[in-house]
């Protein structure tokens, strides 16, 4: 029986929520010869980035499905003005008959609506809501595709699956498998040139910056290169890798000292691992598995299930037992299904 969404999306479990959109019938509508279709997705993720209680950490745009992995950010929301929320929300949702050229109408029509507090708070609160984000994501999209195609009817499968993701190795794993998805499907040979992901927005996004040296030496395993390049993500839009709040950072990250650099590595790997079914694991990726409590292995094992899977079953993923145990009985139910069966030990 398909779970209520508010039982699957719930801030006080987590603020990660990996979220998958398939094309109707998974038809080919972003596929050859239509592919601009996915680099409107990408600037569309990148508005409501920016508009939205809601970081974009990761995404891949495939031929006919669609992966996101968001933060929500509620506590952000709370300082905006009165006037700040009415921006936000009209630079998602246009007027139609206001002209955004237009600084002194705006200011006025801004002004206008911020007068009904009511109306203002129940934008706030679409604006941290993941199902008004995603909304917000895909309807223009099939509204555009629908004009060129000059047809009408459903673009998108109706509901989206949202996957909770449960603590930092699954969140690692999620975000890898992300970015390997046109990879994994022949698409491209390697992961940091794989088109419409998020780990090629962040390479653009270094070379646009004079870091791309910086990055290679990190892809070689150079420590020093690893640390360069963890120091340009803040002015992005996607949501940094390496948290360096306690380093003087007004913008948070996903990890604690866990670099773009060090992110390199180990897709490197996991995508060499993917190809060959067996790769040699380098002392600077054998320090993340230790970081994370786990090991090679176990590692290959998740990413594997992952990757070969034709669709992913899974309303949560942990690398933890117990913490899916405790979860369940929380939330009154006999057990959770995790994304990824958990790895027996000494096997």
């Amino acid at each position: 029986m398909t779970m209520p969404r508010r039982m699957l999306v719930d801030i006080d479990v987590t603020r990660y929520y990996h979220c998958i959109s398939r094309c109707v019938r998974q038809a080919m509508l972003c596929g050859k010869g239509i592919e601009h279709r996915k680099q409107w997705m990408e600037e569309r993720l990148e508005l409501l980035s920016n508009q939205f209680a809601i970081a974009v950490c990761g995404y891949a745009v495939m031929d006919n499905h669609l992966h996101v992995l968001v933060r929500l950010d509620p506590d952000s929301s709370k300082g905006w003005s009165a006037a700040e929320v009415v921006q936000r929300w009209i630079a998602v949702y246009p007027p139609k008959n206001l002209d955004l050229d237009d600084s002194a109408v705006v200011n006025q029509w801004v002004k206008h609506h911020t007068k009904d507090k009511a109306k203002v708070e129940v934008i706030r609160e679409r604006l941290q809501d993941l199902g008004w984000f995603m909304k917000a994501l895909k309807e223009p999209l099939a509204r555009m595709a629908n004009g060129e195609d000059k047809c009408t009817g459903t673009f998108w499968e109706g509901r989206y699956k949202s996957i909770a993701i449960l603590d930092e190795e699954s969140l690692l794993a999620t975000c890898v498998y992300i970015d390997l998805n046109p990879v994994a499907a022949g698409i491209s040979k390697v992961p940091e040139t794989s088109p419409h992901t998020s780990l090629r927005q962040r390479v653009i996004h270094a070379k646009a910056n004079g870091k791309l040296d910086s990055l290679k030496e990190a892809a070689k395993g150079s420590v020093a290169g690893s640390k360069a390049s963890g120091q340009f993500e803040e002015s992005h839009w996607l949501c940094p890798l390496d948290d360096r709040r306690r380093k003087g950072s007004k913008r948070e990250g996903m990890l604690e000292s866990f670099s773009l650099g060090s992110y390199l590595l180990l897709v490197d790997y996991t995508s060499r691992l993917s190809r060959e079914g067996k790769a040699q694991v380098p002392s600077t990726v054998a320090g993340i598995f230790e970081r994370l409590d786990t090991s090679a292995e176990n590692w290959g094992f998740r990413l594997k299930k992952l990757l070969d899977a034709k669709k992913l079953c899974g309303s949560f993923f942990s690398s933890s037992r117990d913490r899916l145990r405790d979860l369940a009985q929380q939330k009154g139910r006999h057990h959770l299904d995790n994304l990824v069966p958990i790895k027996p030990v000494g096997h």
